[in-house]
């Protein structure tokens, strides 16, 4: 009797362990590309009680502020739980800080999940597109390693204090295209991966996804995809750019809107890379190895809002996150649509829900 008694103890002690191993166990963005079955559990237990629509919602991130949407449509749309970020796109340090907690408090009012609260906080474009942030140099003024940590730290204690945890930088890209160009690290281009890489590591250190972009390579071309298409004409001469990065942990990376042609593996048929599954899965995915977070470049951008069927099409090619759609509602609405009639699709979105949720309790976000 006694013995059975004792089995029966252990087994309870057992499992009381471990469940209390799972709830208390912390994550940290350094969990993110780790294989952790604890972490695996959590992703699957949020995602368990997401209804299909706040699965597709957290693919999807428009942009609040200047050029952005008005704050009113915003908050529509968190309402009705169709979005899982904002990006804070050119406004006051003191309007993104006030925005964030008001629409946190609107998230827990309707049982949303946390939001991903994104910048384009690079060192060339920060004091521009957040007003009253500390002032740094711009990425091709920056002459040391050293110089570069204490950037990156200076913009990151910034998005802390705001509360972004999504930091858009570095632009890994080449200096020669002077719509990126001047904001990378490319006017010395054996400074880019050593550069590029102290940015990333000191911004995750204090607890901010980074993105390198624009990927497959932004800098040798010489158009600009704010307008048009632009096409890359045969190598893929800015690839070798990334597996460094990829290999110390960097954890978004961003897919710009780029055609390659003349490339027999990896050509895009004319089709933005956004959109293309040869880029995102095939190379980022497969032979790249990465792991993270993919988004595209803003999706009302010219390179690709001409393009039918954009928004599907990019979720399809293996994207996780929808930067600011042209119309984030109905973007919502057709990716639903297909999410709710091809199993294969509803596949990739789920994957992708699961990343941009893994990412949010790895934030320290979802508890």
């Amino acid at each position: 009797m006694k013995i059975i008694y004792s089995l029966i103890l252990f087994s309870f002690i057992t499992f009381f362990s471990e469940g209390q191993e799972w709830e208390s166990t912390k994550f940290t963005l350094d969990s993110f590309l780790t294989e952790n079955p604890n972490l695996d559990k959590k992703v699957d237990s949020v995602f368990n009680t997401l209804n299909n629509n706040s699965i597709v919602a957290q693919l999807i991130m428009p942009a609040v502020g200047r050029l952005g949407q008005k704050e009113d449509t915003i908050k529509a749309l968190l309402k009705d739980q169709l979005i899982g970020g904002v990006l804070l796109l050119n406004g006051t340090k003191v309007q993104f800080t006030n925005w964030i907690e008001e629409f946190e408090s609107m998230n827990t009012n309707h049982n949303n999940l946390p939001f991903l609260y994104s910048a384009d906080a690079e060192p060339s474009l920060v004091n521009r597109k957040i007003l009253g942030s500390t002032p740094v140099p711009k990425a091709n003024e920056i002459e040391s390693l050293i110089e570069v940590y204490k950037v990156a730290s200076v913009i990151s204690n910034e998005l802390n204090d705001i509360g972004i945890n999504y930091n858009f930088a570095p632009v890994v890209d080449m200096a020669k295209n002077k719509t990126v160009g001047y904001r990378g690290f490319g006017s010395t281009p054996e400074n880019i991966i050593p550069y590029s890489d102290a940015f990333i590591q000191q911004t995750q250190e204090q607890n901010i996804i980074a993105t390198a972009k624009h990927f497959p390579g932004h800098g040798l071309i010489s158009g600009d995809t704010h307008k048009s298409l632009q096409i890359i004409d045969g190598e893929l001469k800015e690839l070798k750019n990334y597996p460094p990065l990829i290999k110390n942990g960097v954890l978004s990376i961003m897919i710009a809107h780029i055609a390659v042609k003349n490339n027999e593996k990896f050509s895009t048929n004319g089709a933005p890379a956004t959109t293309s599954r040869v880029i995102v899965t095939d190379l980022l995915r497969d032979s790249l190895g990465f792991n993270g977070l993919i988004v595209t470049d803003a999706m009302n951008m010219g390179g690709v809002s001409r393009y039918p069927n954009a928004s599907i099409k990019a979720i399809d090619a293996g994207c996780d996150v929808l930067l600011m759609p042209k119309n984030s509602r109905k973007s919502h609405r057709e990716i639903l649509a297909e999410f709710n009639s091809n199993e294969t699709f509803k596949s990739r979105v789920s994957l992708a829900a699961k990343r941009v949720i893994r990412m949010k309790i790895c934030l320290g976000l979802i508890d």
